[in-house]
């Protein structure tokens, strides 16, 4: 028996473990909370990952970002060194990224880009699959973290910009949002590791119940 999933075996029992590792995942931005979403799906069982990205690492990155020591690389070059399973996809994520790209293969998309519009536009073509990160800058209370419909969302400005032009645009349905009501702490890009990680890891067991739910 290969002994590095035992425990989440002997935790999720192997018919659900199975559905874990057959899971076929998207992550859409790798930064401080798709880069923890992606540690957590690998170390659960999951192999079957794709992540898009495009950036670079830089030092402002190692606070908070999961390879970030290679500084200067790739992002999607650099954590598949750590991941040797997953897929990567080295692109920029626009409008017409989203239009063009074929979501069709994937159980579950998780969405933590940093573009709000082509948050809102990933939303309106893979609601049904789509688990989506707002704000997670400017916090540092984790306990403030929630997980709910993007239409239950509050106190966070990104949730309230998607939900204000989702509602121009007629489109009413439901997707799931990890968000924080917590007010911002400061006016730029601070950011706090336990707040960003936090969402990942959140991210990472909706994904989990949802792959055993099959749903």
């Amino acid at each position: 028996m290969d002994l590095r999933f035992e425990r989440c075996r002997m935790l999720f029992g192997a018919e659900d473990f199975e559905k874990i590792q057959k899971a076929k995942i998207l992550i859409l931005g790798v930064g401080g909370v798709g880069s923890y979403a992606l540690d957590c799906l690998w170390r659960s069982g999951v192999s079957d990952i794709t992540i898009v990205d495009y950036d670079h690492y830089d030092e402002t990155n190692q606070n908070r970002q999961i390879g970030a020591e290679a500084v200067g690389e790739l992002k999607v070059n650099a954590l598949k060194k750590l991941y040797p399973t997953i897929t990567t996809i080295n692109q920029q994520m626009d409008m017409q990224w989203v239009a063009s790209f074929d979501f069709e293969p994937y159980d579950i998309i998780i969405d933590s880009a940093d573009t709000t519009k082509v948050k809102i536009e990933l939303a309106k073509k893979v609601y049904k699959k789509l688990i989506m990160s707002t704000g997670s800058a400017k916090r540092f209370d984790t306990s403030k973290i929630e997980v709910a419909s993007i239409w239950k969302t509050s106190g966070d400005a990104l949730a309230r910009k998607i939900r204000n032009e989702l509602k121009k645009a007629r489109f009413n349905r439901n997707f799931t949002v990890v968000f924080s009501p917590e007010e911002d702490r400061c006016k730029d890009k601070g950011s706090f590791v336990a707040v960003t990680g936090a969402f990942g890891l959140t991210i990472c067991s909706e994904v989990i119940k949802r792959v055993i739910k099959g749903k």
